[in-house]
């Protein structure tokens, strides 16, 4: 496994006028160039499904958009993004806004789905979500339904040594929650965690 880390991120711009601006990352100076295309390549298509969850078939309505992206980690060779736009159209009562997020383990060129960082056959769907479903009673959280599970393969993102899970606005609460956020430590589902798989890799100690 080759060590690049931490990897060397710009950004991009994507408008159509002074309030209609998105940003988007691009990573620059990885040695594998096939590697880095297709992160990049990724990173791009994200960019665009979040600007088309917006407009839709109505590009006319929209009156402000605005994008941004953050990178949650960029250490041990794990790199992790969220990618977040808004828009405001004619006459809408309030503004949306969608949350995506990719993770990749830069050493093994390899982009990692929530089910891909568990050990295959342990049940990390339950194990995740009794803890998920502990902080919404602990943090008081109102969900339109009784919450009963994450999906298996659950939107999240890495950061540091937490697993962040979340819902789009809507999913489960109203819109005055915003984005329902669940950062889990990787110190409490260590037994479950691939060893080598992106969790496992940011629980070790140095």
């Amino acid at each position: 496994m080759s060590e690049m880390f931490p990897v060397c991120v710009q950004t991009n711009i994507v408008s159509n006028g002074p309030e209609k601006i998105v940003y988007y990352p691009e990573i620059v100076g990885v040695t594998n160039k096939a590697w880095q295309f297709e992160v990049n390549n990724k990173l791009a298509e994200q960019t665009q499904q979040l600007i088309h969850m917006l407009v839709g078939d109505s590009p006319e309505t929209v009156t402000i958009m605005m994008g941004s992206y953050e990178v949650k980690n960029n250490q041990r060779n794990i790199l992790s993004i969220t990618q977040s736009n808004s828009a405001y159209h004619y006459h809408a009562a309030h503004g949306m806004r969608y949350l995506k997020s990719l993770t990749f383990d830069m050493g093994k060129e390899k982009q990692y789905s929530l089910s891909e960082l568990f050990i295959p056959g342990s049940d990390y769907v339950s194990r995740l979500s009794k803890l998920v479903a502990l902080q919404i009673k602990q943090r008081g959280i109102e969900t339109f339904e009784p919450f009963t599970s994450i999906d298996v393969e659950q939107s999240f993102y890495i950061a540091d040594k937490t697993l962040v899970l979340y819902y789009q606005l809507y999913d489960i609460t109203p819109y005055v929650f915003g984005f329902p956020i669940f950062p889990i430590s990787v110190y409490d589902i260590a037994d479950i965690v691939v060893d080598d798989g992106p969790l496992g890799v940011m629980a070790i100690n140095d």
